[in-house]
C-alpha cells in the first residue's frame, strides 16, 4: 500500500475513493479477543444467536476466534467510492452491535485493546483494488490454517464477514446487530414566556406569551424539565418455530443445500469474476444478472440453513394402532379410497400423496384408530373420512 502506516483512530488524509487495510503490528498466534467486549454486544443486542440459540460471552468470543488466522497480521480489508478519511474514522467511531457507521468491520472491535493502523490507496476503481488485495491475502495463508478454518472455502481476514463477490463467511452468528430504527423527529420545545417578554417583541407592544426557543433553557422555575422517557428496547426475538421432517425431507434439504454451496455459488462466484472483466459495470448486463442470481442463491442458502438448524426428525411410524406423523393413512371419503403419509409442513405435497400435519384433514387424522371417522371442516361444508388403515 502506498500511503501509511498511520495507527488507528489517527487522523489521515485521503479525502477520495480508494482502498484500506487494518493491520495488527506483529501477527498473534492465538486471538486477543476480549471476552467482556463480547458479552456486552450479547447485552446490548437481544437478538444475537449463535447457532440459533442465544449464546454466552465464552461460546461466541470462541466461535470469533476460531476465525483467526495466526501467521496474518492483516484483519480487515476495505474499499470505499467516496471518501478514504471519513470510512476509516467510522470504522474506529463503530460500537460493537450498532447498525452503523461501519458494521461490516465491527468483528474489529471485539480484539482486546491490540495495537492497529491502516494503510491506503487512493485509486478510481476500488472493488477491483479491493479483489486483488483479498485474493493475495488468501494467497499468503498456509493450508494448514485453512483447513483448521470453520468455513476453509471462504478465506479472508478476521474482521470480513463477506467478499467482494457477496459470499458470507459461515460463521453461525446471526442478529448480530441492533434493528435499524429510525427516531422520529423531536419537536421543538415550546416554552411558556410573560407577555411582551416573547423573544423580538419590540418595546411597547405586547407578545403573545408564546415563543419558540429551541435548544435553550427557560430561567423560569415553573418550566417542568420532566426527563425524557426512555426509548424502549427492542423486542427479543421468538425462537424459530421446529421445522418436522422426515429423514428423507431431511436428506432432500441437505442434498439441496449442497447443490447450491458447493456447486451453484462457485459458478456464479466465477460468473461475477468473469463479467467483471468486461469492464463498466454499470452497463454490463452479464455483471447484473449474476448479482441478481447470487442474491436468490444467498437467500435460498441462508433459508435452508435456517430450516436445517430448526429440524426435528421425525422417525417412520411404527405403531399402526393409531394416526401420527409419519403414518401411511389409508382413508375412504367422498365415494373415493385414497392414501396419504402424514408429514411435517415443508414437506407437504398433496398431489403426491404427502399432506401437513397442520392442515385441517391432517389434524383430524391424527391419533385416529382403523374404523374412526375424521370430520373436516371445509369451505364447501363438512368431510368425513373413515380411516380404513394405518401403515
Amino acid at each position: 500500500m502506498p500511503d501509511g502506516p498511520a495507527l488507528l483512530g489517527r487522523p489521515i488524509r485521503a479525502a477520495g475513493p480508494g482502498v484500506y487495510l487494518i493491520e495488527l503490528t506483529a501477527p498473534h498466534t492465538t486471538a486477543p479477543v476480549d471476552v467482556a467486549a463480547v458479552g456486552r454486544w450479547i447485552e446490548r443486542v437481544p437478538n444475537l444467536s449463535l447457532d440459533g440459540a442465544r449464546p454466552t460471552s465464552k461460546a461466541l468470543a470462541a466461535r470469533l476466534a476460531s476465525f483467526w488466522l495466526p501467521s496474518q497480521s492483516v484483519v480487515y480489508v476495505g474499499s470505499t467510492p467516496s471518501s478514504i478519511a471519513t470510512r476509516v474514522d467510522a470504522l474506529n467511531r463503530h460500537v460493537l452491535g450498532d447498525r452503523r457507521p461501519h458494521a461490516a468491520s465491527q468483528w474489529l472491535k471485539s480484539l482486546a485493546g491490540v495495537p492497529l493502523r491502516v494503510w491506503w490507496a487512493s485509486t478510481s476503481a476500488p472493488e477491483e483494488y479491493e479483489d486483488g488485495l483479498l485474493e493475495a491475502f488468501a494467497a499468503a495463508v498456509p493450508p494448514l490454517e485453512v483447513r483448521a478454518l470453520p468455513d476453509p472455502e471462504i478465506v479472508l481476514p478476521f474482521a470480513n464477514l463477506r467478499s467482494t463477490l457477496g459470499v458470507a463467511k459461515r460463521h453461525g452468528i446471526t442478529g448480530a446487530v441492533l434493528p435499524d430504527e429510525t427516531a422520529p423527529a423531536s419537536p421543538p420545545r415550546v416554552v411558556q414566556l410573560p407577555p411582551g417578554d416573547a423573544e423580538g417583541a419590540r418595546a411597547g407592544e405586547k407578545g403573545t406569551g408564546t415563543a419558540r426557543r429551541v435548544g435553550r433553557r427557560s430561567p423560569d422555575p415553573a418550566v417542568s424539565h420532566a426527563p425524557r422517557p426512555r426509548k424502549p428496547s427492542p423486542p427479543t426475538r421468538p425462537a424459530p418455530e421446529p421445522v418436522y421432517l422426515s429423514a428423507d425431507g431431511m436428506a432432500r434439504l441437505e442434498a439441496e443445500l449442497d447443490e447450491l454451496v458447493r456447486v451453484r455459488r462457485p459458478r456464479n462466484v466465477a460468473s461475477i469474476r468473469a463479467a467483471k472483466e468486461l469492464g463498466d459495470l454499470r452497463e454490463n448486463a452479464d455483471y447484473h444478472a449474476a448479482r441478481e442470481e447470487q442474491s436468490f442463491l444467498e437467500g435460498r442458502i441462508q433459508a435452508l440453513e435456517a430450516r436445517i438448524r430448526a429440524a426435528v426428525i421425525v422417525p417412520a411410524a411404527t405403531d399402526s394402532s393409531r394416526v401420527a406423523m409419519g403414518s401411511r393413512v389409508v382413508v375412504e371419503g367422498d365415494g373415493q379410497r385414497q392414501a396419504w403419509t402424514i408429514v411435517g409442513s415443508d414437506e407437504s405435497d398433496p398431489a403426491a400423496g404427502r399432506i401437513s400435519h397442520a392442515s385441517p384433514v391432517g389434524r383430524a387424522l391424527l391419533g385416529r384408530s382403523v374404523g374412526d371417522v375424521a370430520v373436516v371442516q371445509t369451505p364447501r361444508g363438512e368431510t368425513s373420512y373413515r380411516v380404513v388403515a394405518i401403515e
